[in-house]
């Protein structure tokens, strides 16, 4: 699900892009609604609900909106439900990075399991208080910090890791094993291990 340049996630609850659909009717443009649930036999209303899918402006927004809600009926964003099928399956493996931003500049979009664990190494790296990622995720405060402390272990055991597949052990030096210099959060108060 690759976005034009030009576009930018909806947010949450916007539904504002429906207005500017090509399947919007207007008093001078009719549209059936209908046009969009063909039985999986009505080759010739699909390739007409296809058709004017392929020149809406907004069409790849409708197809996220569709994967994002679970919308599995008729045809959305210019794919069959079939078509769609797969997309549904990978839906939670997403991982796009200009979504990642979006979050962290502030705005409210739909995230996928992936894309949210990028916002919380994101938000640690660039040094944000677990209050602005609670802020962020809509989450609590402690459950920002307790994300916090997860990928302040992984980033750990992912530089140990490292140094043993590099051969380096505490043995042949003694220092390598230190703990990793990673910017941290500033916190008044780091609560219990997760």
């Amino acid at each position: 699900m690759h976005r034009t340049k030009t576009s930018q996630p909806r947010t949450l609850g916007d539904h504002t892009w429906r207005d500017r659909a090509a399947c919007s009717s207007t008093p001078h443009h009719r549209v059936d609604p209908e046009l969009f649930f063909p039985e999986p036999d009505e080759v010739d209303r699909i390739r007409e609900a296809k058709t004017l899918c392929s020149q809406c402006p907004v069409r790849r927004i409708c197809l996220d909106a569709a994967l994002e809600n679970g919308d599995s009926v008729g045809i959305r964003g210019g794919m069959t439900e079939e078509e769609r099928e797969p997309l549904h399956k990978k839906l939670e493996q997403r991982l796009d990075y200009a979504r990642v931003n979006e979050v962290l500049a502030g705005r409210d979009i739909y995230l996928t399991k992936a894309e949210r664990l990028a916002v919380v190494r994101a938000a640690y790296q660039a040094d944000l208080p677990s209050a602005r990622l609670a802020w962020l995720l809509k989450i609590t405060e402690e459950h920002a910090e307790k994300l916090y402390r997860r990928t302040r272990r992984e980033i750990r055991n992912r530089a140990v890791e490292q140094q043993k597949r590099a051969g380096t052990t505490p043995k042949n030096q003694s220092h390598a094993l230190k703990k990793p210099k990673v910017k941290r959060p500033v916190r008044d108060d780091l609560g219990t291990a997760a």
